[in-house]
């Protein structure tokens, strides 16, 4: 990528006249700049406020650098995975970093984020707005319909929170790490899937609208394999569900492949989506850092797993979910997705002729790739993957009419005859 001195104007001017970038800035004082290999572009911001055309009076405290070609990657529509996010690329293109003060990066990465949204606007002509028009949203009074239970785990009572809408074969919907069951409003809504089962969408405890676990301080969660198990049993169990098939996303994928490695004569089958055998490389302290903002750092860590193709209100559905988690609850739940879990020595002894496995990946995740999901259905005798194209690590809240038409056909997978 070469930088002409127009692109570097407007690209500052974008930033000027962005009043979503306005109000993302609040209260900040920090300078950053943006490098490749013979440019950078410095971004200032002083008392809550973009100075236009930088600042020569504000240091400039850490760089974003990537080589030529990776940022003609991300500058670029629709960008290739994994150039949608500058945190992909972090993590997943070689010569991406940041320089300097990694504290401050962590403190104001949205407005990292939003800085070169607006630069890939700008070279593009691709409007980036995170922010969506008026939606009309259709609201029936039966769905869903919320409710308490107080599901015994060990020898402790868990006051969780559910919903639940339709009519059917019973069918578990799991929430991914950090979130709740909200993620799945649009799916019980979905007529389809009502007409055909029984959903039932649980709030995990210590997240959503489940109560913490009395005994543990806040902050101190942290999920582990064994308990994440022994969690959804307890459910099932309490609810009476027969067999139901289980969907999850992300941490709940993997689980979906523990709960057919240990209980394959409890659950009717497995749809298993951003899984793999073993995730690495998603641990992040500046989750539960003192001085980093939750609600802000959380949703922005995760917000590039989305597909570029996410609709803005969708988009921000998922992004509004995360910044309202509880204290180091999605600390706690990493603690789980990419540390305790490991099932590399477990998958191969699934018996997919007790309980069927679907495994669903989205094209865009950076965290959970296509390709570590097909390996790991491979190893799985008798597994079926399918990668979802313009889907990220949120297919379910992504884009949940879609989704909707591969869960449909999962479940047409795992009810065929054997």
């Amino acid at each position: 990528m070469t930088l002409d001195a127009g692109f570097g104007r407007r690209w500052l001017a974008a930033c000027a006249r962005d009043d979503e970038l306005g109000v993302l800035a609040v209260a900040a004082n920090v300078g950053f700049a943006v490098r490749g290999g013979a440019w950078a572009v410095s971004f200032a911001f002083r008392d809550g406020a973009f100075v236009p055309g930088g600042d020569a009076a504000v240091d400039v405290e850490f760089e974003v650098v990537a080589t030529d070609e990776a940022w003609d990657g991300y500058f670029s529509w629709p960008p290739r995975p994994p150039f949608q996010s500058i945190f992909g690329m972090l993590m997943r293109v070689e010569g991406t970093s940041v320089r300097g003060e990694m504290l401050r990066f962590a403190q104001h990465a949205h407005l990292v984020r939003r800085v070169l949204e607006l630069g890939r606007q700008e070279r593009t002509g691709h409007a980036s707005t995170r922010v969506p028009a008026a939606v009309t949203v259709r609201a029936e009074a039966d769905e869903p319909r919320g409710h308490y239970r107080a599901v015994p785990v060990g020898n402790r009572p868990h006051r969780m929170f559910y919903e639940e809408s339709g009519s059917g074969r019973d069918m578990v919907l799991l929430h991914t790490a950090g979130a709740d069951a909200r993620q799945y409003h649009h799916l019980l809504a979905d007529e389809r899937l009502r007409a055909r089962f029984r959903m039932v969408a649980p709030d995990l405890p210590w997240h959503g609208r489940s109560l913490p676990v009395p005994g543990t301080p806040p902050g101190g969660f942290a999920l582990t394999t064994d308990d994440y198990v022994d969690t959804i049993v307890a459910f099932v169990e309490e609810l009476g569900l027969r067999r139901p098939i289980v969907v999850g996303c992300s941490m709940a994928g993997l689980i979906c492949l523990e709960l057919a490695y240990r209980h394959p004569d409890l659950f009717g089958g497995m749809v298993a989506c951003e899984a793999s055998d073993v995730v690495p490389g998603r641990q992040v302290a500046w989750a539960r850092h003192p001085l980093v903002n939750q609600a802000l750092f959380v949703p922005e860590w995760v917000e590039g797993l989305m597909a570029p193709q996410t609709a803005p209100e969708h988009r921000q559905e998922i992004w509004w979910t995360y910044s309202q988690g509880g204290f180091g609850t999605f600390f706690g739940d990493i603690a789980f997705y990419s540390g305790d879990f490991d099932a590399r020595d477990r998958v191969a002894k699934i018996d997919t002729g007790r309980c069927p496995v679907v495994m669903l990946t989205g094209e865009y995740d950076y965290s959970c790739t296509p390709e570590m999901s097909r390996r790991t259905a491979e190893r799985i005798p008798g597994a079926v993957f399918r990668e979802m194209p313009a889907m990220g690590h949120f297919p379910h809240a992504e884009n949940p009419v879609r989704f909707a038409e591969y869960l449909l056909d999962a479940v047409d997978v795992i009810e065929e005859p054997r």
